[in-house]
């Protein structure tokens, strides 16, 4: 596991100082190992301060049916891909799943949607879809906190409606998991 640590600032550090061709050769392989990104802005935070988890009550996570707020300019399928990643990544991230344990819910609107161009893909893409999220306790209907939720792609490999939605809830299950116990 050291040597991958050690491998990975490596290639992350090569990848700063190249230039041209081998820099974006580097930055590629890198986006195949590491996938999307994904992130989130607290706009209402959950708790008054970084140390408080007060989400360790809750046994169970779900992700509502997020809304299109830009016109329709969202592909159908983000939300299909969305749904598999968000149940992939409370996996990996060890989260609980309980079927009858206390439920939060995350909702919200899909306030921004940008696929690259081919001048985006020629210069270096990016591409991202921001959600404005709602944490909500299930029972209660009590919205907890508010968060801008981030998929973001930077590399040609992660070009595409899947990896956005990939990034994204990353950027989703991140905010959970940063208001969640960590002894678990």
């Amino acid at each position: 596991m050291k040597k991958l640590t050690v491998l990975a600032v490596l290639v992350l550090a090569a990848s700063m100082l190249a230039g041209g061709c081998t820099g974006t050769i580097i930055r590629e392989g890198a986006g195949v190992a590491l996938g999307a990104k994904g992130t989130f802005m607290p706009i209402k935070p959950v708790a008054a301060s970084e140390e408080d988890r007060p989400l360790g009550a809750y046994k169970r996570f779900e992700l509502a049916v997020l809304t299109d707020d830009i016109g329709g300019k969202t592909p159908a399928d983000l939300l299909d891909h969305l749904s598999v990643a968000f149940k992939e990544e409370l996996a990996k991230k060890k989260l609980p799943d309980a079927p009858g344990g206390k439920t939060l819910v995350l909702r919200g609107r899909i306030i921004h949607y940008e696929s690259a161009s081919t001048l985006g893909f020629a210069m270096g893409p990016l591409e991202e879809v921001i959600v404005r999220t709602e944490m909500v306790d299930k029972d209660s209907g009590k919205v907890l906190g508010v968060a801008n939720c981030i998929g973001r792609t930077k590399e040609r490999v992660n070009a595409g409606v899947k990896k956005k939605a990939e990034g994204l809830a990353k950027g989703l299950v991140a905010w959970i998991d940063s208001r969640y116990p960590k002894e678990r």
